[in-house]
């Protein structure tokens, strides 16, 4: 089957949706399919072999400029190759341009109205390729921030089934100021009709995306997160103090690094606490610096300065290492996620977990049984069993010996694979 997917590329950041576009495509190759990944906006950024292709499309650069002084959107495209060139992007991707919500909300309304929009050049660009790529069987769209691609698809090449994948745009979404919500949201749900299939990563996303676009359920199929767990050994930890409780996600107030710490300071102040520290990692973009300094301010203010650290973003090797140091592993989200990438991660790594009972987390730890949920935004029932990890060491071990098990049986980047193809699959008959 020849499938074109497209990805979103994050800049320099590692970004979860790219790191499962790069694996779920690595694995569709294995399988014998022909894949294109193509990234929109960016070259992606992965922590392992990046198998996406050198074109770009929807540069950055060029459709920044083109929303922020419209006579680029009647240069002709010659100009465009220089500043959509793969290493134009890759020098400008190392550095964040400051947008503000004004111009976010511009930004998204100008993409969705697609052909009839001001991006339409771009449209236009990406019509054209395609027309070289007539025998694609299926295109998945990353999600529906670019859901306005659709009509552009089928018509450019109508044999091919379209797909959008959903996974967590509803954060964005609800982040813009008015009137852009309201008219992405319009403009998202006018351009349903046009998806064959909608694929979420979660039971969860599935029905919460149902209600929150009014997508019928049946449109929608679930093909759970996979990965690739061949960097992440399980290995034996220590039975004796000090223990190390670990975050490891995106340093940004929804991830939840601050309940984690209110969290810690309850536990710190029990007298039957062993002796411990706080590793945090992930990375940070220039807007949530302010957060992470306040955190530290807190941890200081609270006498715990010198029990918590952050390491910083961290490449696979350094990640795999990171997680292996731990002792329990704890992603509080005020956000109710839809994927859960780290989780999978730390779980493969043989951590056992604590999170919050919400979003994706309630079905991947009922799947492997890798660790215990708490009430979401109550730092002390979070304390309290991350105490009791750290207490009950042999639990704590058998707890992360199961789940490491189950993510290699039910959460794979091949099982992931398999079960897209199927999806795919069923859309002809």
């Amino acid at each position: 089957m020849k499938i074109l997917q497209i990805t979103a590329g994050a800049a320099a950041m590692y970004c979860g949706s790219c790191l499962k576009d790069n694996a779920l495509a690595t694995e569709l190759m294995a399988l014998g399919h022909d894949v294109i990944l193509l990234p929109f906006y960016t070259p992606t950024f992965t922590d392992e072999k990046n198998v996406s292709t050198h074109k770009v499309f929807f540069g950055g650069i060029s459709v920044y400029l083109q929303q922020t002084m419209p006579l680029f959107r009647k240069l002709p495209r010659f100009f465009d190759k220089l500043w959509d060139s793969d290493f134009v992007l890759r020098v400008a991707s190392r550095k964040s341009i400051a947008v503000g919500p004004q111009f976010l909300g511009e930004m998204t309304v100008s993409v969705l109205q697609g052909e009839k929009g001001p991006m339409a050049k771009e449209f236009e660009k990406l019509a054209d390729w395609l027309k070289t790529e007539q025998s694609l069987a299926v295109i998945n769209i990353p999600y529906t921030l670019l859901i306005s691609l659709a009509p552009t698809l089928r018509r450019a090449v109508p044999k091919a089934k379209i797909v959008c994948t959903v996974q967590g745009e509803d954060l964005f979404l609800d982040g813009l100021i008015a009137p852009y919500r309201e008219q992405s949201m319009s403009l998202i749900k006018a351009n349903l009709q046009y998806v064959d299939r909608f694929i979420s990563s979660s039971q969860y996303y599935k029905e919460f995306m149902a209600g929150y676009l009014g997508i019928e359920p049946s449109r929608i199929t679930t093909v759970p997160l996979g990965i690739h767990t061949i960097d992440f050994p399980v290995t034996a930890r220590r039975t004796s103090a000090p223990h190390k409780i670990g975050f490891f996600a995106r340093i940004a107030p929804e991830k939840g690094l601050h309940n984690l710490c209110a969290a810690y300071r309850l536990l710190r102040q029990n007298p039957q606490a062993p002796p411990t520290t706080l590793e945090a990692a992930g990375y940070q973009l220039p807007e949530h610096h302010g957060y992470l300094e306040g955190i530290r301010k807190n941890m200081r203010e609270w006498g715990l300065e010198n029990e918590f650290t952050y390491h910083g973003p961290l490449d696979r090797s350094h990640k795999a290492t990171f997680l292996s140091s731990l002792d329990v592993f704890s992603v509080p989200t005020d956000y109710h996620e839809s994927k859960g990438l780290f989780l999978l991660e730390a779980m493969a790594s043989g951590l056992p977990v604590v999170q919050p009972r919400h979003g994706a987390f309630p079905e991947m730890i009922d799947t492997t049984g890798g660790g215990v949920l708490v009430e979401p935004g109550n730092p002390r029932a979070l304390a309290e069993a991350l105490l009791a990890m750290l207490l009950d060491r042999e639990k704590a071990q058998q707890t992360g010996v199961k789940g490491a098990a189950a993510v290699r049986e039910y959460y794979t980047a091949r099982r992931m694979a398999e079960n897209t193809i199927k999806t795919y699959e069923s859309i002809f008959n």
